[in-house]
């Protein structure tokens, strides 16, 4: 399946994509379930689908993020080897973790902000991968047992906040910075991650395109690592991180700025589009 979240006629809700149309569920199945992450919750996938409603058109609905209030946004850094090479460091021996605040992410076709405190919003192209579980000490053979689905995400990167110290995190929490969507596709409906290709475009222009077989930790060692620092829940997000080809690397260096179109596209999951706004 491919589930989204959105705004219809002034009602946050969710649904699955089929057929070129979204189908919202119920009101009654979300009084039940009010969010995907609590249909993952109570293992409600197959209920969900009876709970259906007539298909409307993408143009009808405004997309938020597919998990709109994650209780944790996991984020890895330096996992991808060809960015690993364009940053000069070494590999690191374990994840690198930060976290996003849940109100630095925005939906497919919603505004990037491009704060006031700074003019270097990187873009970084990732694929996302949502829990659909509580769990533990996940084994890496079992990883994908606690997988809701996979999605694009762009990790929104104010690079001279991220430099202030040697914590990422300011640099990537700043409010609407980043975006996760537009469609979460379901373990069976997937490409295998190795077998997918990150693309991320600026205006049209690639400016990043890599297997995701580049990944340094593949997404069972994210979760292994991941879940054995925390419990993982239901609607929980990792962003396993971004490829070679970010802005900040270039030269000279190239930044979205107001007007600019960003464009995230993995194999079999879609185009995550965003266009980039000041604050």
């Amino acid at each position: 399946m491919k589930l989204t979240s959105f705004l219809v006629q002034g009602r946050t809700t969710y649904g699955v994509y089929n057929d070129g149309k979204i189908h919202p569920v119920s009101e009654e199945f979300q009084q039940k379930y009010p969010d995907l992450a609590s249909v993952f919750a109570g293992d409600a996938l197959k209920e969900m689908q009876s709970a259906l409603l007539y298909g409307i058109e993408e143009t009808e609905i405004e997309f938020l993020p597919l998990i709109p209030r994650p209780n944790k946004v996991i984020a890895i850094g330096l996992n991808y080897v060809s960015h690993i090479k364009e940053t000069g460091r070494d590999a690191p021996k374990y994840p690198i973790i930060f976290n996003r605040y849940a109100n630095s992410q925005v939906g497919h076709l919603q505004a990037l902000i491009r704060p006031k405190a700074s003019d270097k919003l990187d873009f970084e192209g990732e694929l996302g991968v949502v829990i659909s579980k509580t769990c533990r000490h996940v084994a890496k053979e079992d990883a994908e047992s606690v997988i809701a689905g996979y999605c694009c995400f762009n990790d929104g990167s104010i690079r001279d906040f991220q430099r202030h110290t040697s914590q990422f995190g300011p640099g990537k929490s700043f409010y609407k910075s980043g975006s996760f969507g537009p469609y979460l596709v379901t373990p069976d409906e997937a490409p295998k991650p190795d077998d997918m290709v990150l693309t991320t475009r600026l205006n049209g222009n690639v400016m990043q395109h890599t297997g995701v077989d580049d990944l340094l930790f593949k997404v069972p060692d994210l979760i292994h690592y991941a879940s054995t620092v925390t419990e993982l829940e239901p609607g929980d997000v990792i962003a396993t991180g971004t490829t070679g080809g970010v802005g900040l690397f270039r030269d000279p260096p190239v930044f979205m700025k107001p007007g600019d179109i960003v464009e995230v596209e993995i194999t079999g999951l879609g185009i995550l589009k965003n266009t980039i706004e000041d604050e």
